[in-house]
């Protein structure tokens, strides 16, 4: 019984933790967007709380959607990483 309980305060501790970590990372991109209105930024806010809270169904759906965006562009995204590399690589043998 005890083992349980420790477990259990584990598991929620990672939880808490994880909600924690995502909330730091959502707000600094929630900060950086200048352009959103009081009403954009209210709506956000609730947003945030919300996908934090709930982050173990937010990130799975989010990491899928990036998936799906990825698989959609795979060719101009590899052109500018191939382009990108090539620019780098040239520069470093300058």
């Amino acid at each position: 019984m005890m083992l349980q309980l420790l477990f259990t305060y584990f598991l929620l501790v990672c939880y808490l933790m994880m909600a924690y970590y995502f909330f730091n990372v959502w707000l600094e991109f929630f900060l950086e967007d200048e352009e959103m209105n009081s009403t954009q930024r209210r709506i956000s806010s609730i947003a945030l709380v919300i996908g934090s809270v709930f982050w173990i169904l937010v990130v799975p759906f989010a990491y899928l959607e990036l998936l799906k965006f990825h698989r959609k562009h795979k060719e101009i995204i590899n052109l500018l990483i191939h382009t990108s590399t090539r620019i780098n690589f040239e520069d470093e043998s300058t």
